[in-house]
């Protein structure tokens, strides 16, 4: 991929923020030097400093300088943020990408006070290792803008296009659902130690069927059912463990967290 000169100001630089600026350098997208990551503890961004990236704790001089803003930051943290940059906010000038839930993309041109170009993006914390789920919408015919905000994110794993309306949904599926299928693979690693293995033995025994599961899934474009269907047999071990989860209201409890970690999400900003 050839490095571009666009400016990156990351304000807001945790996990994901940090993870996105290195996941574009590795790709070949973007030069350490075209990157500003900002934090208000500028001490712990002493390595990105150190392998070449800008650094900062001003978040003004950091946009003035960028063509692209990524805002990182907390949902109940973005109004000041946005209070301290808007004067530096150029429409003509600067695209705004928020990674924040439950945020518009005119909930942000509001309190910025100017028409900026907005788009969205949902990405995941297996960001980390280039393995991110990442949903982009926004809300204006912006062609382009959403292709260049797909492609930055392409250099950290999957992206999908979606509605906006959607990215409260997309927060609770692929941001909360890291989550929740961490805490299947733990539940299904005790099952194992319980029994007979050992405990490391099968948290790697789980994570790795729950990969090849995954697997199943995105390489042969095929549907849960059709894979169960090739594995449980009548009267056999598969079905009966799968009968006794289901009594137990293993399908019900994943969609109803789901649903309340939606409803949690879109309520996020306007919480104090």
């Amino acid at each position: 991929m050839e490095t571009t000169t666009t400016k990156i100001a990351i304000l807001g630089s945790g996990n994901i923020g940090i993870s996105l600026a290195r996941g574009l350098v590795k790709a070949g997208m973007s030069a350490p030097e075209s990157i500003t990551l900002t934090r208000r503890n500028a001490a712990a961004l002493l390595p990105l400093a150190q392998a070449g990236f800008h650094t900062s704790t001003d978040n003004l001089a950091a946009v003035a300088g960028a063509d692209i803003v990524v805002l990182a930051v907390l949902p109940q943290q973005l109004n000041k943020l946005l209070d301290s940059i808007k004067s530096a906010i150029s429409p003509d000038k600067h695209l705004l990408i928020s990674v924040i839930s439950g945020v518009s993309c005119q909930d942000i041109r509001t309190q910025a006070g100017a028409p900026v170009r907005v788009v969205r993006a949902m990405p995941n914390t297996a960001i980390g290792i280039g393995q991110s789920m990442t949903c982009i919408a926004s809300d204006q015919d912006v062609e382009d803008d959403i292709a260049l905000v797909e492609k930055l994110f392409d250099t950290v794993g999957m992206t999908v296009r979606i509605n906006e309306e959607l990215m409260t949904s997309a927060t609770a599926l692929c941001a909360c659902g890291v989550a929740f299928f961490l805490r299947a693979i733990r539940a299904a690693s005790q099952g194992g130690t319980e029994i007979g293995f050992h405990a490391h033995d099968a948290l790697k025994m789980a994570a790795q069927t729950a990969k090849g599961a995954a697997d199943l899934l995105l390489q042969l474009a095929s549907h849960p059912e059709q894979e169960i269907d090739k594995v449980t047999s009548p009267k056999g071990c598969t079905i009966a463990g799968l009968n006794e989860m289901e009594h137990h209201g293993f399908s019900s409890a994943m969609i109803k967290g789901i649903r309340l970690s939606a409803d949690k999400a879109g309520k996020l900003y306007k919480e104090d």
